[in-house]
């Protein structure tokens, strides 16, 4: 019975996310490393991914103060987001899915200690069944990810937009989308924690503490301790201060859903984020949105290399001493406009309609 209650937990967490991760041994065991079995029994009578305490009850063989206190303590350890609903101010419990949810959640307070190094190695673990599922099935894993919702979309770096391009739509300007929230949080960049335990520090950057969390999940990540609470003006601080290490900003909306109100910005290095990372070694697809390409002025380009040494996604090439921009793969960062040496700039972005990339990962010979 106590496997089936575990097996059981595994399949209804993949279920609340929209990444397929397979259910195996090693997920089992990181699930049993984080909370006992008596909270996972209580996770798996979620029958949706958000319910109220009245609805819980209604499933739960359990006096409502216990329920009460198993799902106080879920919270803490990152497998449930409690948050008050906007229309009618009840508190909801929402299920986390594994990634984006509850890997996340781990590494968010930038703990380094033996069991957060434990946590870490299940993680690499994880994503590398993830890969050899991904390689085992490539064709189908790839055409199964089309229909996936898109993760993140990516919005510019500040101030690099070419004026000769439309003006800039008000949910596309980094500085506005800060702007527009309420609530600001700031977690520990959670993949670069875990590369830093498991002895694969990042390559492009020293910083750690720059994860942006918005509105209600701030005030969650803020209440439980994944987060400090933070200004506007420490939030466009913090967003700056990224730019300058060449990293991308991605922005996360609720549920993976682009009409949904925006959780966070993660401002991502190549090598460690997830989302990156797991393209690289083959495990997903890049899939994102974006509503803007770098193009190159080639009367002002010299050819240093600066932009495709800095660009994320190897979408820039120098031929014949000018960069050139390869559209399928460009992002519209903004990163190489960003770090280009010449006046006149050499690269800049302009707008596009909303362009969705998908891009294949390597795959084994």
């Amino acid at each position: 019975m106590s496997n089936k209650i575990w097996f059981q937990l595994a399949d209804r967490v993949v279920q609340a996310g929209k990444m397929p991760f397979p259910v195996t041994d090693t997920m089992i065991e990181f699930f049993q490393a984080l909370i006992t079995e008596e909270e996972a029994e209580l996770l798996t009578v979620f029958g949706k991914n958000s319910m109220n305490i009245d609805e819980i009850m209604e499933v739960a063989e359990l006096p409502r103060e216990k329920v009460e206190e198993l799902l106080e303590n879920l919270m803490r350890k990152g497998f449930i987001a409690g948050t008050h609903s906007r229309k009618t101010g009840i508190k909801v419990y929402t299920l986390m899915p594994p990634f984006p949810g509850i890997i996340e959640f781990q590494m968010m307070r930038g703990k380094k200690d033996k069991e957060s190094q434990k946590i870490a190695e299940y993680m690499e673990k994880l994503f590398a069944e993830l890969r050899a599922g991904a390689q085992r099935n490539y064709d189908l894993m790839m055409s199964g990810a089309k229909t996936l919702p898109v993760p993140a979309r990516v919005v510019p770096v500040n101030e690099v937009v070419s004026e000769e391009a439309d003006m800039i739509i008000p949910s596309e300007d980094i500085d506005q989308i800060v702007e527009a929230q309420d609530k600001f949080a700031l977690a520990h960049c959670y993949c670069r924690i875990e590369r830093d335990l498991t002895g694969k520090p990042c390559q492009v950057t020293d910083i750690r503490h720059n994860c942006l969390i918005f509105g209600k999940i701030a005030e969650f990540a803020v209440n439980y301790d994944f987060a400090q609470e933070i200004t506007k003006e420490k939030a466009k601080e913090v967003l700056r201060e990224a730019e300058d290490n060449g990293l991308v900003h991605k922005i996360f909306h609720s549920q993976l859903d682009m009409a949904r109100e925006i959780d966070g910005i993660c401002s991502c290095c190549s090598c460690c984020c997830g989302i990156f990372r797991l393209f690289y070694e083959g495990a997903i697809p890049f899939h994102t949105v974006t509503y803007y390409l770098a193009s190159v002025d080639a009367e002002n380009c010299i050819g240093c290399g600066i932009c495709e040494d800095k660009c994320p996604l190897d979408a820039i090439q120098i031929l014949d001493d000018v960069a050139v921009v390869d559209k399928k793969k460009c992002i519209g960062c903004g990163v190489c406009v960003h770090f280009c040496p010449e006046d006149p700039i050499g690269i800049k972005l302009v707008n596009t309609e909303q362009r969705e990339i998908f891009i294949l990962p390597p795959r084994d010979e």
